[in-house]
């Protein structure tokens, strides 16, 4: 159980008229958008926002998220939402004011690749509930179900801005499982930070761990083996999902192309055939060729990502984004070009021998052609408190290169871009009017090294203030415990 300090719920219920906003009307549903069996949802969101009393934050520099920096802007947040970006905006009856002046507004951050809840602090083994290695393929896992929302990771990691995250399952794996988008608020249960109408991830991992995991077990051992391992579970959901009702894409009255790999006659069986019976290994990877469940890719060499990307031709899926990549930017022009994501780290490189040929420069180059999608990601409950710092970096490098990335271009790695990669950016992700009030106030430049962010709205309410206690959450865990007398910073020095 999460217990935020009371007084910060109490003070948002009275704010908002003692009770609590209704929730999205996605959060109930149990089936997905497309309504098939294959991403039918029986652990339904049931995320309610704390309902706020209006917000104007004035005279501040903001970043939009969407490519423009305004100086001396207002932002207004009202019932949730985002209502207005500009200058000499109006403040509506019993708005709460805060001053912006030398002080910048970016869109809540989003890290599209945390381990926060399924390898929870304290680190220890009852804890390691990330990597289901039983088996090379297990896309029946799903990482929501391991989430401990207790984990002070989540507390940390909203005083450093972050108001949404992916959970993904670990890269043990060929096929790691379900990933699940939260909203990094103080929870009970998993369900209740569930984002509403999110859609899945799909964790897969390439290379140097899956073979490495298994190599002298069952196999795989060899790289070949990785792809001969995910080619034949494709294999088997298109088989399962050609008897089961189609791909969503093909559904358009026209006779089905038959791929090289299906069986001749409708009768015919899968090597994996179910019997008519639901397969929940085959539901997650139909789900990923239907486009219901965004494809995430542990990769960090180019060539493994050529093929990767062939593989998703092959059985018609689409790549969301490769996660680490630190040879991406030798096919930055193929990324950008295929509409996928590259969800990179600062300047982590050479721990092993897929990570060899790293450089500082890899997210600016990756970022450079049209239509890229570079991303600053964490993989780390250490860095996911400080991805203004890992953008800052990436930032320091390039210009060094002779790359100069302006603040509100480089805003766009952990807000728009992330949201894109993770099939929100219609909800959050930048700050325009219609979407969430996911703010972030920052004491200054939110990339240089002294910044902090002072302020963090979700959904139009303010559930962290470093300068207020009560507006930082604390979970149960941290009750008795030392740290949790803490400072003021929430955790984060």
């Amino acid at each position: 159980m999460i217990r935020p300090l009371a007084a910060a719920l109490v003070a948002a219920l009275a704010i908002g008229g003692a009770q609590a906003a209704p929730a999205d009307s996605s959060a109930s549903s149990s089936t997905s958008r497309s309504g098939n069996s294959f991403t039918q949802d029986p652990y339904p969101s049931t995320y309610q926002r704390i309902a706020a009393a209006p917000v104007l934050i004035s005279g501040a520099t903001v970043l939009t998220g969407t490519g423009q920096r305004l100086d001396g802007a207002d932002v207004l947040l009202q019932d949730g939402k985002v209502v207005a970006v500009g200058t000499g905006l109006q403040a509506p009856a019993g708005a709460t004011r805060v001053d912006g002046t030398g002080k910048w507004v970016t869109p809540g951050l989003i890290d599209v690749h945390s381990h926060l809840g399924v390898y929870p602090s304290p680190g220890v083994s009852a804890h390691s509930d990330g990597n289901e290695m039983t088996a090379p393929t297990t896309p029946n896992v799903w990482a929501e179900h391991s989430i401990w929302p207790q984990d002070p990771g989540f507390a940390t990691a909203l005083a450093g801005g972050i108001t949404s995250l992916q959970i993904l399952p670990g890269s043990a794996n060929l096929i790691g499982g379900r990933g699940v988008t939260l909203k990094n608020v103080a929870a009970t249960t998993y369900q209740a930070m569930k984002f509403p109408g999110a859609p899945w991830g799909l964790k897969m991992a390439c290379g140097e761990n899956p073979k490495r995991v298994y190599g002298q077990k069952s196999g795989p051992a060899t790289r070949m083996g990785n792809v001969a391992g995910y080619r034949a579970a494709f294999i088997d959901a298109s088989e399962y999902l050609r008897k089961n009702g189609g791909k969503k894409a093909a559904d358009d009255g026209q006779p089905k192309k038959k791929r090289w790999w299906q069986s001749s006659s409708d009768n015919s069986d899968s090597e994996k055939d179910t019997g008519g019976k639901r397969d929940l290994k085959l539901d997650t990877l139909a789900g990923a060729i239907n486009g219901d469940i965004l494809v995430h890719i542990h990769c960090y060499r180019a060539d493994e990502m050529a093929v990767m990307l062939d593989l998703a031709k092959e059985f018609g899926f689409k790549v969301a984004a490769f996660h680490h990549g630190v040879e991406a930017y030798k096919l930055a022009d193929r990324l950008a070009a295929e509409n996928v994501c590259g969800a990179l780290w600062a300047d982590w490189w050479g721990f092993k021998m897929e990570a060899f040929d790293g450089i500082q420069e890899n997210i600016a180059l990756v970022d450079r052609p049209p239509n890229s999608c570079a991303i600053v990601h964490s993989d780390s409950g250490e860095g996911i408190q400080r991805l203004n710092q890992e953008a800052a970096k990436a930032m320091a490098h390039a210009k060094l290169a002779g790359i100069d990335i302006p603040p509100e271009r480089a805003i766009r790695w952990m807000t728009q871009n992330a949201a894109k990669a993770l099939g929100i950016v219609e909800k959050t992700g930048t700050l325009e009017p219609g979407k969430m009030g996911d703010v972030v106030v920052w004491n200054g430049n939110p990339f240089s090294v002294y910044a902090h962010a002072e302020q963090v709205y979700i959904d139009g309410a303010r559930v962290f203030d470093r300068n207020d206690r009560s507006r930082q959450p604390l979970s149960d865990f941290m009750l008795g415990q030392g740290a949790s007398a803490g400072t003021s910073t929430g955790g984060v020095e």
